[in-house]
């Protein structure tokens, strides 16, 4: 049997950086109640609240999100991993988007940002009350964002 996502050693060691850097531009807990970064990191993988991350990459990759995001992105752990962030949000979006991200690399977090973004399959969703926030470099592991959110709902079709 193949070991859950969140029980890598990197999933561990990226969690904590998670949970450590959002306290320290918010002064909250991401979540609370555990005792162990293993826990954390389990923990943090199966909240039911969105948890995402990129890189610092010059087209930013998606390098964490929880089970509650590949669900909502309709996507696997390994095609999140691997998909540029930009590619989250729909095309006219990408520019606000990128707004966005350059205010949170100069303030270190924002909170209360609202958006539309768009699932694999074309499930487009406007996300609320978002905390988006730098997770700076540690001991050789690259910088890059995160984001947390509990509050979407899904934008309805309109067929021709």
């Amino acid at each position: 049997m193949k070991n859950p996502v969140w029980s890598s050693d990197i999933v561990v060691a990226h969690s904590g950086r998670l949970a450590r850097s959002f306290r320290q531009w918010t002064g909250r807990d991401l979540l609370s109640g555990a005792s162990t970064l293993a826990e954390l990191a389990q923990k943090l993988f199966v909240a039911p609240f969105v948890v995402v991350s990129h890189g610092d990459e010059a087209d930013p990759v998606l390098n964490y999100g929880n089970a509650t995001a590949l669900a909502l992105w309709e996507m696997s752990w390994e095609e999140f991993t691997r998909t540029p962030s930009r590619l989250t949000a729909e095309a006219p979006n990408r520019r606000e988007r990128a707004r966005l991200l350059e205010t949170v690399a100069r303030r270190g977090f924002i909170e209360d940002y609202s958006g539309i973004r768009i699932s694999k399959t074309g499930r487009r969703f406007r996300i609320a009350r978002a905390i988006v926030w730098n997770v700076p470099a540690e001991a050789g592991q690259a910088r890059g964002q995160a984001a947390m959110f509990d509050q979407w709902r899904f934008i309805r079709q309109v067929t021709p």
